[in-house]
């Protein structure tokens, strides 16, 4: 990798790290009998998504109708893993004409419109709120699971595929236990759907998506297919949860140093909130929002001492630095920075070098 080439923020990314991610979660899915559609979109990028092509991937899960779009170049079965965005309907029948379509539903105002609206043959989940209290049906809200089926009957564009869930609070938990608790407590909701709703519709799938579960859970008891995203990259937040190793994280930011502060032994980085994001994790009562590593022509290395990135605005990233740091990077070096959140640092940038020196587009 040509360090001297990189001028601005960059993110890189390592594919060896990637490919043994995905090897990983494919190995998972397969122990447990589950379909894997991972989501893409952490990466964003039609180059990594034929890395999980070649390892057999070919059902995938997107956030938008713009990123179903992008991928459906090289990808037939995608799932757009949001609610409903009746105001897309054009492109949703347009992507309906030529792909295994598959969109999420929580209210009947959906159904109605799509009813008028929808041309072609479309599955659809019902999203669950197994807790997370972000959108989705409450698992015992029979009556509006109910209504949404029977109004979605009358439809014959729309086939009833399952019920699908996110469990995002397990991103907020303080430990391992902790997330094997929600996971579990989720299976038995999801598995009290499925026998209120077997009889009727015998080949419902249940799906889940949460990164943490799907990384540490060997319990997938009533789980048909599994939708997993950032642990292509992972990051230090999945690092800090303890679901990956240091070692499996596949990004590192690398940023120039613009500026030295011995009164504070602070270094400034060319790098902010619009290159990170503002999620940060608090280590001590300090807010962090990542690690120094030292980069180097195969990527980068985890050093022995612990320095932060403890303040963003917009384009300056201020680092707390050790004596020994703060001694030997000058104005002008490039320093490495793993992310808090990879997926909204991926999101943030324009395009990826990897550790081969190539440049890998993104949406």
């Amino acid at each position: 990798m040509d360090l001297a080439q990189i001028k601005t923020p960059t993110l890189i990314i390592d594919p060896i790290k990637c490919y043994d991610n995905i090897h990983f979660m494919v190995k998972k899915a397969q122990k447990h009998n589950l379909i894997f559609r991972p989501h893409f979109k952490t990466h964003q990028s039609q180059t990594v998504g034929l890395w999980f092509k070649k390892q057999g991937v070919e059902q995938i899960t997107v956030s938008s109708v713009q990123m179903a779009k992008y991928f459906s170049g090289i990808y037939k079965d995608i799932t757009i893993a949001f609610p409903v965005n009746v105001r897309e309907i054009y492109d949703i029948n347009t992507l309906a004409q030529n792909t295994q379509l598959n969109i999420v539903i929580e209210n009947l105002e959906s159904i109605h419109f799509l009813d008028k609206s929808l041309k072609h043959n479309t599955s659809y989940y019902i999203k669950i709120d197994t807790g997370y209290n972000r959108t989705g049906v409450n698992s015992e809200s029979l009556d509006i699971i109910n209504d949404i089926l029977d109004e979605a009957g009358k439809n014959m564009n729309l086939q009833f595929k399952g019920f699908l869930c996110h469990a995002g609070n397990t991103y907020a938990t303080k430990d391992i236990d902790e997330i094997h608790t929600i996971h579990n407590k989720n299976l038995k909701s999801l598995s009290a759907l499925r026998n209120n709703y077997q009889n009727k519709y015998p080949n419902l799938i249940i799906s889940i998506g949460d990164t943490p579960s799907c990384s540490l859970s060997d319990n997938f008891e009533g789980i048909d297919e599994i939708r997993p995203g950032n642990f292509i990259f992972y990051d230090l937040w999945q690092h800090h949860l303890g679901a990956c190793s240091f070692n499996n994280i596949a990004v590192a930011m690398a940023c120039p140093v613009v500026a030295k502060h011995s009164n504070r032994h602070e270094l400034i980085v060319y790098g902010g909130a619009i290159h990170f994001s503002k999620e940060y994790i608090e280590l001590k009562n300090q807010k962090i929002f990542g690690q120094v590593v030292k980069l180097t022509q195969d990527g980068w290395v985890q050093q022995n001492t612990k320095n932060y990135l403890t303040k963003l605005s917009q384009e300056h990233g201020t680092i707390k630095a050790d004596s020994k740091l703060f001694r030997e990077i000058q104005v002008g070096d490039l320093i490495g920075i793993i992310p808090i959140h990879s997926c909204l640092t991926a999101n943030l940038s324009d395009r990826y070098i990897d550790t081969q020196n190539q440049t890998i587009e993104h949406l």
